[in-house]
């Protein structure tokens, strides 16, 4: 997968539109050992009590979703890979259970720009992200808070 160039502070503005370069699929594997080591309930770790569940069949965690659609924002033409700090998450929920077989990709938004107060190198950007599966149905909707270094603080162009 390409990873974007990196940005500077100073090349984020309200509106910037970013995308994943691609779609991750899950699998009903991923899902289980994902799972197993950090949420580990009977809809994500065994297909029969998932068939019982309200999900009506083995979905994974939404923090399973999180972490994938993190992923994809890194490697997406954001900008932010390797250089941008999280400061919060100030908001996510999770409309649609991801199911095996779904393919995930992300669409974002810069909302929010501001220089820091407390740390003049730096910069505030808010934006808000979603997930969304094979179907353009959104799976994840979030919205992040980072620091990223001003173009002074980045050094050399790589």
């Amino acid at each position: 997968m390409a990873v974007s160039s990196r940005r500077a502070f100073e090349d984020f503005s309200v509106g910037l539109r970013f995308r994943s370069f691609g779609a991750t699929t899950v699998t009903a594997e991923r899902i289980k050992s994902f799972a197993a080591e950090f949420d580990p309930q009977a809809p994500h770790l065994d297909e029969a009590a998932a068939d019982r569940s309200t999900f009506g069949g083995l979905v994974a965690s939404g923090w399973h979703t999180a972490a994938i659609a993190m992923r994809l924002i890194v490697d997406s033409d954001l900008g932010l890979a390797g250089q941008g700090a999280g400061l919060a998450v100030q908001s996510m929920t999770w409309p649609l259970a991801v199911r095996p077989g779904d393919a995930l990709r992300v669409e974002g938004e810069v909302t929010e720009t501001r220089p820091s107060r407390s740390r003049p190198e730096q910069g505030l950007v808010t934006f808000r992200v979603t997930a969304f599966n094979q179907h353009d149905q959104p799976v994840l909707e979030a919205q992040h808070l980072v620091m990223v270094a001003r173009r002074s603080a980045l050094g050399p162009a790589e």
